[in-house]
């Protein structure tokens, strides 16, 4: 099977069959990471298809030779975040897709703190992204690969082509890294 890297890399060269091949390959990591973030099936499988086709019309920014799993996913995530923009401006949800409404009386919360708990998420979750956006590309891969996509240090070190113990010591950087950038303790 080839890698993400190369097939990335074809695909960027005008090969069509890469891009399949590389939806095939990365779709149903990337369809799970949306499920988790949206609890809904069908809401996932929407976000895919337009997190792929933004992949397709971005292709041209793709840094060449570098794995673009963490950059899919990144735009994955703003798909998702801008999903949430478009249904707030609706109905505001839950993360239980209940209106703030029914949460609040359902918990005895009232209303506007349980509409202010869901922007304060929406917001941790922007600085979150920002901050790993602002990380070093090694650093950014390592915490990207070990957490948000729950390989092991060793499979993280193959991915990106390094060794377990220089993997850990990014990982490592990349955490403080982030705890500094969002407040927390060095």
């Amino acid at each position: 099977m080839t890698d993400a890297r190369t097939l990335m890399t074809k695909y960027c060269d005008g090969d069509p069959a890469s891009f399949r091949e590389l939806y095939a390959l990365l779709a149903p990591r990337l369809l799970g990471y949306l499920m988790r973030m949206t609890r809904d099936r069908t809401t996932a499988e929407d976000l895919l298809q337009q997190t792929f086709a933004k992949v397709h019309r971005a292709r041209g920014a793709y840094v060449r030779g570098a794995d673009p799993a963490p950059w899919i996913f990144a735009i994955a995530h703003r798909t998702f975040l801008d999903d949430r923009r478009r249904a707030r401006r609706g109905a505001m949800l839950t993360d239980h897709g209940d209106l703030p409404e029914v949460a609040a009386a359902l918990s005895g919360e009232p209303a506007d703190v349980a509409a202010a708990r869901a922007e304060i998420d929406i917001a941790a979750t922007r600085a979150a992204l920002a901050a790993l956006d602002s990380l070093p590309a090694p650093q950014r891969e390592a915490v990207f690969l070990t957490k948000l996509d729950g390989r092991s240090v060793a499979e993280a070190a193959e991915i990106a082509g390094t060794t377990p113990g220089a993997m850990k010591v990014r990982a490592h950087r990349g955490y403080v890294a982030l705890r500094r950038l969002l407040g927390g303790a060095p």
